[in-house]
């Protein structure tokens, strides 16, 4: 196999990963609005813990540029809700809101995943052990970040096979960047800090402004702030572990 078809291997393998977040809802036969407020406290929680990880990276390549990425993520958010609101967009057969926070969430985890597929084409750059470490280690994150996007879907009825479908479809940027990254690793590199700040700024804003407030709505507010603590200080531990 040539080398550029090792770095699409090894990204399709993280893209492959994500969709096994949606496995822990075969178990979640009932999807009432106390499990719905559930599962938006973990989907919370795993992305704002992800964030903390995205800025402490991104802050190593470059603090500026990454506080830079942030606020345009934040507005990025603003125009697509914006968007949205003037039209009928839904997703699948969910209109209104719901359909609107499933279009952002599955937008936001897309544009997140375009980060990683740089860091797996740049990795390749070095040795074929750190790229193998990196993209087990990525493969391995993006596991809760499927949950996160299945906690989100779940609830507002779509099947369990589409959950998958949409958590592998938000990590097919890793394989299509990561071989572009491979080659121009050069011209990648400056931009990344950047890229990183984006999808935390658009994460963050999407929590606050999406999951929480419908996860406060829908439970009670104990319950919701314990499962986004603890998904949070889980997420936060898990990527210190890789």
């Amino acid at each position: 196999m040539s080398p550029a078809g090792y770095v699409f291997a090894y990204g399709m393998i993280t893209a492959v990963a994500t969709a096994l977040g949606a496995l822990p809802f075969v178990f979640v036969r009932q999807i009432s609005p106390r499990v719905a407020a559930a599962s938006n406290a973990i989907a919370s929680g795993l992305m704002l813990g992800a964030c903390f990880g995205l800025v402490a990276e991104g802050s190593e390549l470059g603090t500026w540029q990454t506080g830079v990425g942030g606020l345009l993520g934040v507005l990025f958010i603003l125009a697509t809700q914006r968007a949205l609101a003037r039209t009928d967009a839904g997703f699948g057969q969910v209109r209104g809101a719901g359909g609107r926070k499933m279009i952002l969430i599955v937008v936001v985890m897309t544009v997140h995943s375009i980060a990683e597929g740089v860091a797996i084409g740049a990795s390749f750059a070095g040795s074929m052990t750190l790229a193998t470490m990196i993209t087990v280690a990525i493969a391995v994150h993006n596991v809760p970040e499927g949950l996160a996007i299945t906690a989100v879907l779940r609830p507002q009825g779509v099947g369990l096979a589409s959950c998958a479908w949409w958590s592998f479809f938000s990590s097919l940027p890793q394989p299509l960047v990561a071989v572009p990254a491979f080659f121009f690793v050069d011209a990648f590199a400056p931009a990344l800090p950047y890229g990183i700040g984006f999808a935390a700024g658009a994460m963050v804003f999407m929590v606050l402004v999406e999951l929480l407030p419908e996860a406060y709505e829908d439970g009670q507010r104990g319950t919701v702030g314990l499962l986004v603590s603890l998904s949070l200080i889980a997420m936060v531990a898990f990527q210190r572990v890789l």
